[in-house]
């Protein structure tokens, strides 16, 4: 994975290319580093929402929900006067994503920066990070990034001398795609079950343990120091349309040089997989590509011209997602790759609601008999029929809804695969041993 700061945005300021380790204290603090901190503790709380939400910053999890909006549903102070917390979702866990992993462990201190800030904004005392627990390294690097700014007076009692506190603390998560789910990771952060909760209430009025809560990305959270240093007006100049800021996007597949890329938002799919990523490896065609992780819709050839905005992606029939896009190549077969997504989403569903348990189960069985040269023209009108019923408002939480979005599109466009596989009684990719989720 690489970094490609030539933009000289500073999400990834302190993130050097081909360096090794995270960026220690001393060299966080002199490119500017706890200086949008400082700023914040000068500032009203409800204004730096106000700022955040201006400056038009959407969660980079995924959804793109405005995050200063997000965070004024909080109660304020007269209204509640008890705990509140912040939690980090680090628990990074959609085929395809990988960016998160990359600030966690390389600029730690960008993270608990934007902590800060988030919990200064919210009236938070408390924060977490729900960290994914196949993330060992960055698990250590957060450990030693907190104990360096708690000696600093960064974080904890007293944060730069002044009346304002902040308890950061550590959650290694035991793993399961569903604790993604801001309600499940909540009840897994309480020791419970990580299934999701009923909504109302939300978890900005009751969250954690029953109090006002604000569960945030990673990515998002990196973002919150140099807009509250430079300005909204600056933030919402980086973006290349209507959506504001940079982003970390992401290739992988049969690309050249997979790898990761701080860009504008806005910036064309093609220019990302094309120029950064250094377009097909020799031999290969694109066929298609999800453009923000395995829970997306596919698009095809003719999108790589659109650009990465959450808008622009969501009229086009697809997600921006996390940013992170799988590339399909010619060589390999769509219906493998979706049974192989639809084997994990199966695997990590937390059995809550049973289009989702019954119904994720049901279409691998499926996909395996058509995958194997058994299936029937009728498994594909009952595949399309238990899309339809795993789709959004049909099911708890958005597991089950975000399985079907990659099974439906292929469904779509490469429906001609799925009569092949039938009419051959056999895949007709199989001589292309190397499957394409080895080389996400």
């Amino acid at each position: 994975m690489r970094i490609d700061t030539s933009l000289r945005t500073p999400l990834t300021k302190n993130i050097r290319a081909g360096t090794s380790g995270a960026v220690p204290l001393d060299d966080y603090r002199k490119n500017g580093g706890y200086r949008g901190l400082q700023k914040a503790l000068t500032m009203p709380p409800r204004d730096i929402s106000k700022l955040v939400q201006d400056a038009g910053l959407r969660g980079r999890g995924g959804a793109g929900f405005n995050t200063g909006l997000k965070w004024s549903f909080v109660p304020s102070q007269e209204d509640y006067s008890g705990q509140r917390y912040l939690v980090c979702n680090a628990d990074e866990m959609e085929p395809g994503a990988f960016k998160d992993r990359y600030l966690l462990e390389r600029d730690p201190h960008l993270l608990l920066e934007g902590m800060a800030i988030a919990a200064r904004a919210i009236g938070a005392t408390r924060a977490y990070i729900f960290l994914r627990g196949e993330y060992p390294l960055a698990a250590e690097r957060l450990r030693s990034a907190i104990a360096e700014a708690e000696s600093a007076s960064l974080l904890g009692p007293g944060v730069f001398g002044g009346k304002f506190s902040l308890q950061v603390h550590l959650h290694r998560s035991a793993g399961n795609y569903i604790c993604g789910e801001e309600t499940a990771l909540l009840n897994a952060l309480e020791g419970k079950r990580a299934i999701p909760r009923a909504k109302p209430p939300f978890p900005q009025v009751s969250g954690l343990w029953g109090c006002p809560t604000v569960v945030n990305n990673v990515e998002t959270l990196c973002n919150l120091p140099h807009l509250l240093m430079l300005g909204a007006e600056w933030y919402r100049s980086l973006g290349r349309g209507k959506n504001a800021g940079s982003k970390l996007f992401g290739v992988s597949g049969r690309v050249k040089t997979p790898g990761l890329w701080e860009l504008p938002m806005g910036t064309p799919i093609r220019e990302i997989v094309e120029q950064c990523g250094g377009g097909m490896q020799p031999g290969y065609q694109l066929r298609g590509l999800l453009p923000g992780g395995g829970s997306t819709d596919f698009l095809g050839p003719q999108h790589l011209d659109l650009a990465m905005d959450y808008d622009v992606i969501g009229k086009a029939g697809s997600r921006m997602g996390t940013g992170t896009i799988l590339v399909l190549d010619d060589k390999t077969c769509p219906v493998g790759l979706v049974l192989n997504l639809q084997r994990f989403f199966a695997r990590e569903s937390c059995g809550w609601c049973t289009p989702c348990r019954d119904g994720l189960p049901w279409v691998v069985d499926i996909l395996e008999r058509i995958e194997q040269g058994h299936g029937k023209k009728q498994d594909l009108d009952l595949l399309q029929e238990l899309a339809h019923r795993m789709g959004p408002g049909k099911t708890f939480c958005a597991l089950a809804p975000g399985a079907a979005e990659p099974l439906e599109s292929s469904l779509n466009l490469f429906l001609a695969d799925y009569v092949a596989h039938i009419e051959q009684g056999s895949c007709p990719y199989a001589q292309n041993t190397a499957p394409l989720m080895e080389t996400i």
